[in-house]
């Protein structure tokens, strides 16, 4: 018998951009969305979260050019929520993938990276992690 898979949602999808005031200015005028947050990232460049309180496109930006597909990697990962970190954990060990990167953003979600076969990067993300009941 197979275990029950936990569920899931995409929360967000992490873009590489040359500029975050055009995409930003795009979604707000496209989906109505708002800026959730704009920082300077912890090791380069600048990010920004813009969606609804729901979910959200991740902008992030080192100030380079990277307009067409020869010139980078626009799709940096795609985010998914569980509510229990660890049995997404070991569902993605059980299909022989590894994890890395087990973390918590302050305030935010705990979290962790894998990347699947073809080489796309996954982030799980759960809120639920370290709450008191």
């Amino acid at each position: 018998m197979t275990a029950k898979a936990p569920a899931a949602r995409i929360e967000h999808v992490n873009l590489t951009v040359s500029n975050l005031d055009r995409p930003i200015a795009l979604l707000q005028a496209l989906c109505g969305w708002k800026v959730r947050l704009r920082a300077p990232h912890g090791v380069r460049g600048e990010f920004a979260h813009v969606g609804s309180e729901d979910h959200y496109i991740a902008l992030w930006s080192d100030g380079a050019d990277h307009s067409g597909q020869a010139k980078g990697r626009p799709l940096n990962h795609v985010g998914l929520q569980v509510a229990d970190l660890a049995a997404a954990a070991r569902a993605v060990e059980d299909a022989g993938l590894e994890t890395f990167s087990h973390g918590k953003y302050e305030p935010g979600p705990h979290t962790f990276y894998f990347f699947d076969w073809d080489g796309i990067e996954f982030e799980v993300v759960s809120y639920e992690q370290g709450r008191k009941g």
